[in-house]
Order: structure tokens, then sequence, then C-alpha cells
């Protein structure tokens, strides 16, 4: 099994810059897919942005494409988000999760989840 854990999350203003990390532990973290997910106040959760087992390959949702940049560091079994020119409209827990199966946007293609980290993007 994997175990996540997501940090980095916090309060900023609109055009600032935020960077999420997600912790992994477990067997063979390299060979997982990875993505990242988020939820809003009162919405559902949805995709943001995935990376396959070897970093070759990333793919982001339409609404954060140009903005945001996924990433991983195998060595160090670690999975960044970057977030650029960030919007009121990014506010949302921030959750990362890792997929045996390649990177997808489904949730349900993923089989292990951190608990989130707090963004929240001031008008």
């Amino acid at each position: 099994q994997v175990q996540l854990v997501e940090s980095g999350g916090g309060l900023v203003q609109a055009g600032d810059s935020l960077r999420l990390s997600c912790a992994t532990s477990g067997r063979t973290f390299s060979s997982y897919a990875m993505g990242w997910f988020r939820q809003a106040p009162g919405k559902e959760r949805e995709f943001v942005a995935a990376i396959s087992w070897s970093g070759s390959s990333t793919y982001y949702a339409d609404s954060v494409k140009g903005r945001f940049a996924i990433s991983r560091d195998n060595a160090k079994n670690m999975v960044y988000l970057q977030m650029n020119s960030l919007k009121p409209e990014d506010t949302a827990v921030y959750f990362c999760a890792a997929g045996r199966y390649g990177a997808t946007m489904f949730e349900y293609t993923y089989n292990y989840w951190g608990q989130g980290t707090q963004v929240t993007v001031s008008s």
C-alpha cells in the first residue's frame, strides 16, 4: 500500500503562487501514477492534474492548464503541484492520489488518497 500526506496549502491573494507537496511512503512508489484533485465548498471533487509513473507524461484540467504544473521526484518519493496565477475559483481542499493503472482524470482509478490541504485564494 501507499500512504500520502499533502502539505503547502495556505491563504494567498489572487495572482500569487503556491507549491503543494505530497510525501509518499510504501512499496515501489515509482510504479504508481499520481494525480491531484480538489474539492471546493459545496462542490464535487474534480480532477486537477496527473502524471505518469515515469514522469514523462502529464495531463491537466482545462481550468488550470498553463497555470499549474505537476511533477514528481521518485528518488525522494515526492509529488508536487506548482500553482501560479491563482484565482479565487482555485479555492479548495487539494488531494493527492496514487493509482496502479496509469494517469487518468477519474477518481475511481486511484487506489490511495491523502487527507488534503486547504488552499484559499482571496480576491
